[in-house]
């Protein structure tokens, strides 16, 4: 039977044009309830493919009117899909949901559960960051990589806290050819304490300027750094490069998070957790886990977060910091909060702030140091948003922890982004309240940080804020102009990362 190409780079039957297709009846609920037309859907298909750098894909209104019949589009446009409505909807949304085929598993995709050994971080960071360097954002909004959730993600973490085997002692240790004994390589000290340095500044441009903005020169880095660690070295130099490797991968999966490439900051994160076991460092162990249980409470898996959490805790209950635990029970806090557990989500709020109160900020680590007082106060004041949703008596406690998060963080310039998201966070109290003129202003604030921090976190939620507002108030003039600005000044389709 003959078959024609179609736009997309999929292919129909000449002389049965419906195949014997059935309606797709999953994509048909999504795309009703987006709210999006034909058009608009087929619109940032295109703008997705063009930034993911698939040019080949012009999908148009006519064909997508053929996928809610049925269709079944060729990659990348089922995993463009999805990221299209994850996005729209703050949730992860698989390709099974929209009733669309899995595409094959590509090489590469090295998923979660990583045998636990030295020469495998390694290799597999080194091979993933040059991976990144060289395809860009390709490889992480294309078709090869997962958002892992549910025990494909927990069960393989659960045995960070166990033991690693004995290794025999070595003279030098490294990745490489183990044939004979060799000497280490001297690597001078101050070379470590520069790349420290480095780490340092590299989490204050995030901090300042978002992840879009440095992502690539903190990949560059780390890609370096397993250069220098395939090199026979000795043991002691050995576990500082990994500590620097842990927390450099952790940063670039931070940034990866923070501008919209799930998937591949979930990689990032999980390599960070592996570096960090073999240094056995478990303090920054379970500040990985803390991280990666931010994400799930960002994808509303609230009970994938708090296993990541109590791992964390379990795993660091010897040995970490008040600082560390603090921020570890706000995340718990968060959690129980999107599980609607009012009581469980104050007593952790209420250890959080103990643990705060205990800890001596001058011992702390560097990647500790941002959790504070203003922060602490925009994590439990997000928490106590998310149960204002459904119980009023919460909306109070919300609004004065997150205002008062907003006056501490004015009051720096090393904190933007944070100081954004807290606005974003105050402007759905008000609009909880029935307040719209204070929602603007607290969200117009936060579009003046959007429109020069790189952050397509902050982005998404600000404009979900906005269309909620402009839904409920269709008609308040201060409303339709602040949603007039977002759409002019927020780009719709994902910025490139530098």
């Amino acid at each position: 039977m003959a078959t024609t190409r179609t736009r997309d780079g999929g292919s129909a039957d000449e002389h049965e044009p419906d195949g014997g297709r059935q309606p797709n009846d999953r994509l048909a609920a999504w795309f009703a309830r987006s709210g999006w037309s034909k058009g608009e859907l087929a619109r940032q298909v295109n703008r997705h493919a063009r930034a993911m750098s698939a040019p080949h894909v012009s999908t148009d209104t006519s064909r997508v009117r053929r996928w809610l019949d049925g269709e079944q589009p060729r990659e990348p446009i089922p995993q463009i899909l999805a990221e299209l409505f994850t996005r729209r909807f703050g949730r992860v949304v698989s390709i099974d949901e929209l009733g669309l085929r899995e595409p094959d598993e590509p090489h590469g995709d090295f998923g979660v559960d990583l045998p636990w050994t030295f020469e495998t971080v390694v290799e597999i960071l080194g091979e993933y960051t040059r991976g990144d360097l060289l395809l860009g954002r390709q490889e992480f909004v294309g078709p090869a990589l997962r958002l892992a959730a549910g025990r494909d993600l927990v069960e393989p973490l659960q045995r960070w806290s166990a033991p690693l085997p004995a290794t025999p002692t070595a003279p030098s240790i490294g990745v490489g050819d183990r044939s004979g004994p060799a000497r280490p390589m001297r690597l001078p000290a101050a070379a470590t304490e520069h790349l420290r340095d480095s780490v340092r500044l590299f989490r204050r441009w995030d901090m300042q300027g978002g992840g879009g903005l440095r992502r690539k020169a903190v990949i560059g880095q780390l890609n370096a750094l397993t250069d220098l660690l395939r090199t026979e070295r000795s043991a002691a130099v050995r576990t500082r490069l990994l500590g620097l490797t842990a927390e450099l991968a952790l940063l670039a999966g931070w940034m990866s998070y923070d501008t919209g490439l799930q998937p591949g900051a979930q990689k990032y994160m999980v390599l960070a957790l592996h570096a960090a076991k073999e240094c056995d460092d478990a303090p920054f162990g379970a500040n990985v886990l803390g991280v990666m249980s931010r994400q799930m409470i960002h994808y509303e898996l609230p009970e994938d977060a708090l296993e990541l959490i109590h791992l964390a805790q379990y795993g660091s209950r010897d040995t970490g910091g008040a600082g560390l635990q603090a921020m570890l029970c706000a995340l718990e806090g968060r959690a129980y909060a999107a599980l609607g557990d009012a009581d469980r989500c104050r007593r952790a709020l209420g250890l959080a702030e103990q643990a705060l109160a205990d800890s001596r900020p001058g011992t702390e680590p560097d990647w500790i140091r941002y959790f504070d007082r203003a922060e602490l106060l925009a994590e439990s004041g997000h928490a106590y948003r998310d149960l204002a949703y459904t119980r009023p008596a919460f909306v109070t406690p919300a609004g004065e922890r997150l205002g008062e998060a907003v006056r501490l963080l004015r009051g720096t310039d090393e904190f933007v982004r944070s100081l954004a998201l807290a606005r974003v966070g105050l402007a759905t109290v008000f609009l909880i309240e029935n307040d719209p003129p204070a929602a603007v202003e607290q969200a117009g604030a936060a579009l003046e940080i959007a429109s020069r921090v790189r952050s397509e976190r902050l982005i998404v939620r600000l404009r979900r804020t906005v269309e909620a507002l402009a839904g409920r108030f269709p008609s308040d003039p201060a409303v339709r102009d602040l949603a007039a600005r977002v759409a002019r000044e927020l780009p719709e389709a994902p910025f490139p990362t530098a």
